[in-house]
């Protein structure tokens, strides 16, 4: 092989909105149906969600009014009802009654009628939502509710991991990160969160004395005005939170700590890149699962073909709402080594690869030596191309078209797999 190649599955890949994570709240629902039930149920289970504790029950507002007489109401109530009309807004009334000042009201309802929903804004209703609804209707009708609509809007986060050690991981992310800032003109971050051994620094020939470590030692400390300082900027929109690759002394990480240095981050970003070493703690578990998108890279042998695989499995479970992760196929075709075919690793792991890249160490080498991108070595070679259709994949952008390059040539020649 000797080109970078972009596989699809006929159906263009489109990253759903950002959205900030709900507060911890208490949500009570009451169904009327089972089938509204079970996508609540899926909704509790999203990662957006995962602070709040819902409850659901059956019976509807009429059960609802039963049970807020002797207890206090949550922060949120939503309730399903098929009634329509003075039956309705007479239920509603009894609800309003037993409802406790603060408490936020949304209605699963049966009609899509405009008056109805006029009326019932009207009348204090927070939210009506139509049946039959998607789990993220929900979690968006919810986010909606408790996430200030005037403060800025949060970064895409874009979490690469390797299938194993060794595969490239960190070499596509950080091409991606430049490529999202340098190409599509949109400020990105790089988060290097190998602390020992992480290479975003060598690979931007870059060598700060601050970085990732010292936020995570104090994750308190951390505002845009520190986090200004532990930045190194690249360029004009590409910055990095460089890890010290250094054995002097260990840094404690954890779930928490972690995730609220990437949320300071993406606060002040609109793409973060977060480069996630090979390993399966419950700090690196918790930043895949947060995730907007996921690039797993992998190369074609055996190891990891099976890590993969049990990686897009799992992330299938713990991400029931969001689109599957993105396999990068890596350093195909290396000489006489022998290798998994392309399709039989896209059949295995029940997933096309969003891109497969031929094993060019010339060009690789080149960049990694220099401290350089692909794009700033080589342009318009195939793999440049084939990082910049993944880094659209990623943010749902399209990358302006570069002055004789085309994906067309490579892309034309897969037709359809599946």
């Amino acid at each position: 092989m000797s080109e970078a190649m972009s596989e699809e599955n006929g159906q263009e890949h489109v990253p759903m909105q950002v959205m900030k994570a709900v507060p911890r709240i208490t949500v009570d629902v009451f169904c009327d149906v089972p089938q509204t039930a079970q996508v609540i149920q899926r909704a509790s289970e999203d990662r957006r969600l995962a602070k709040a504790h819902v409850s659901v029950h059956p019976g509807g507002i009429v059960a609802a009014v039963t049970h807020f007489r002797e207890a206090a109401t949550p922060n949120l109530i939503v309730v399903e009802s098929a009634l329509s009309g003075e039956e309705l807004f007479g239920e509603l009334g009894a609800l309003a009654q037993v409802c406790d000042a603060g408490t936020k009201v949304i209605i699963i309802g049966h009609l899509n009628d405009v008056s109805l929903y006029r009326e019932m804004i009207r009348q204090g209703v927070n939210e009506y939502l139509v049946a039959p609804l998607a789990p993220m209707q929900i979690v968006e009708a919810i986010s909606r509710l408790y996430v200030d609509p005037d403060a800025p809007p949060i970064g895409r986060s874009v979490a690469f991991i390797g299938a194993r050690g060794g595969v490239g991981s960190s070499t596509i992310g950080h091409n991606i990160g430049w490529c999202i800032s340098e190409n599509m003109r949109e400020d990105a971050t790089i988060v290097d969160m190998d602390i020992s051994f992480g290479t975003v620094g060598l690979d931007f020939n870059q060598d700060p004395v601050q970085g990732i470590a010292d936020a995570l030692q104090q994750p308190e400390r951390l505002d845009d005005v520190l986090l200004d300082r532990l930045l190194v900027k690249c360029t004009d929109r590409l910055s990095l939170f460089t890890a010290p690759a250094m054995l002097d002394k260990e840094t404690e990480m954890d779930a928490d700590t972690c995730e609220a240095v990437i949320e300071v981050v993406r606060e002040s970003c609109p793409c973060v890149i977060i480069d996630i070493p090979h390993v399966w703690t419950p700090w690196s578990k918790r930043l895949l699962a947060n995730a907007d998108e996921i690039v797993i890279t992998a190369s074609p042998d055996l190891a990891s073909l099976r890590n993969t695989k049990n990686l897009v499995d799992t992330l299938r479970k713990m991400r029931e709402n969001d689109a599957p992760p993105h396999v990068v196929l890596n350093q195909i075709g290396v000489p006489k080594r022998p290798e998994i075919p392309t399709k039989d690793f896209s059949e295995a792991i029940d997933l096309d690869l969003a891109l497969t890249i031929p094993f060019i160490p010339a060009l690789f080498g080149a960049a990694a030596n220099n401290g350089q991108m692909i794009d700033e070595v080589d342009g318009k070679s195939k793999a440049a191309n084939g990082l910049m259709h993944l880094a659209s994949l990623v943010t749902g952008r399209q990358a302006p078209a570069k002055k004789g390059a085309s994906l067309m040539p490579f892309l034309g020649k897969l037709g359809g797999k599946k």
